[in-house]
């Protein structure tokens, strides 16, 4: 069976495109510290969001807000958070929770 052209063409048009893996944004106001602080912060965040794309699935969003606490916590703190907050989502299983954590 032959389709019209258009008609698929518009359906590949129309049709959402993801490529990799799960998407994560954040957020890291002034409230957090000076620009110094505030990229450090979102630098650990950042480290910490590659540590978990494998095992989150790719079609999901994650917008992370960091707090003025953010700045004073070390990697490890942020990670634990970080991990606590996706488990309680369910985005993240607790099998899976655990590794990486130990920083």
């Amino acid at each position: 069976m032959l389709t019209d052209p258009a008609e698929s063409d518009s359906a590949l048009r129309d049709a959402p495109v993801r490529f990799g893996g799960p998407r994560f944004g954040l957020i890291v106001s002034k409230a957090v510290g000076n620009a110094v602080v505030r990229h450090r912060t979102a630098r650990r965040l950042r480290h910490i969001c590659a540590e978990l794309t494998a095992d989150i699935p790719a079609e999901v969003d994650i917008v992370i807000r960091a707090l003025p606490g953010a700045a004073a916590a070390g990697s490890g703190e942020l990670s634990r958070q970080l991990r606590s907050g996706l488990r309680k989502l369910g985005v993240l299983s607790s099998v899976t929770a655990g590794r990486g954590a130990s920083r």
